[in-house]
């Protein structure tokens, strides 16, 4: 960060250093910078390895809606950064920019001018090159970006929620109803979720139940190519689950090719994701967890357990 100051005008906040760009004491960033667009700061991991290649799945046919354009940038070793248009309004936005360079680039390519960045979480590989912050948002906000409708849910586990001015942590995702798209972080991942960094598993269910509430159509747009060593872990706990194995053929497949498995369906994420299926029987018995005494939250703690010791 260039220690310049963030303006926190919803918040009332106008003099937090730049480092803490968390520190409203709401649930969650909206950085609006439509009047003047900065230039996103150099990254310190421009030359780190992408192992992201560029040939996709079906994700250029399939995802794109007729309101809203998706680009994926690969940034840092497994690191995406999602870049959105709004074809009725010419808005674009970035979700967690790690770097600038792709960003920059794919910008360029599509003649799109950066309006907003959405920010999910704090962590540095989502946050620490973002220069200011000025519109807070948190859990059950709705608000208009062009023309596409975004709800936002606090969905702490990864991180936690701390209320305490100027040392806010939290998780928010972005759902985007209009365009059938989900804006996931580092809360849900293709076949996995986020590490209990700061939360706890009670915490994760809770927010991991607010995705499962959604529509199956909805397109998963996370932060990170873990789907591979995901899918590994997942058939040691849903061994029974034929979907999953033949998803994880798949998945195989493409990563041999250096093919990335990002977006995923949420549909198909409650078939074969453990993470969203503590209530299943196969994967109860899997555990040793069969009894129907046991909360699902807890199931789900054992399985992010197993998953931390594999």
């Amino acid at each position: 960060m260039n220690g310049s100051n963030v303006q926190m005008r919803e918040a009332g906040i106008s003099d937090c250093h730049a480092c803490s760009i968390f520190c409203p004491a709401r649930l969650g960033y909206l950085a609006d910078l439509a009047v003047s667009p900065p230039e996103l700061p150099q990254s310190d991991a421009a030359d780190q390895k992408q192992t992201n290649k560029k040939p996709s799945n079906d994700y250029n046919s399939a995802n794109q809606s007729n309101l809203m354009e998706i680009e994926r940038i690969p940034a840092w070793s497994d690191n995406y950064i999602w870049l959105c248009h709004d074809n009725e309004s010419q808005l674009t936005m970035v979700v967690d920019p790690t770097e600038d360079s792709g960003v920059n680039k794919m910008l360029e390519e599509k003649g799109w001018k950066l309006s907003h960045i959405f920010n999910t979480h704090h962590h540095n590989d989502h946050t620490d090159r973002i220069p200011g912050i000025d519109t807070a948002v948190g859990d059950g906000d709705t608000f208009k970006w062009g023309s596409q409708d975004v709800v936002v849910f606090d969905t702490p586990g990864h991180t936690k929620v701390l209320l305490t001015t100027c040392h806010t942590k939290g998780h928010i995702v972005f759902h985007v109803p209009t365009s059938q798209a989900l804006f996931s972080g580092d809360t849900l991942f293709a076949l996995g979720c986020g590490r209990l960094f700061e939360g706890t598993p009670q915490q994760m269910w809770t927010s991991l139940s607010k995705i499962i509430a959604l529509p199956d159509e909805t397109t998963v747009y996370c932060a990170h190519e873990y789907t591979q060593s995901n899918a590994k872990f997942a058939v040691t706990v849903d061994p029974g689950n034929d979907a999953l194995l033949a998803r994880k053929e798949h998945i195989d497949k493409l990563r041999s090719q250096g093919i990335p498995t990002i977006p995923s369906n949420l549909g198909e994420e409650k078939a074969t994701n453990p993470f969203l299926r503590a209530g299943d029987a196969g994967v109860r018995t899997a555990l040793g967890m069969q009894s129907e005494t046991i909360p699902d939250w807890q199931v789900f703690g054992a399985i992010r357990k197993a998953k931390d010791n594999a």
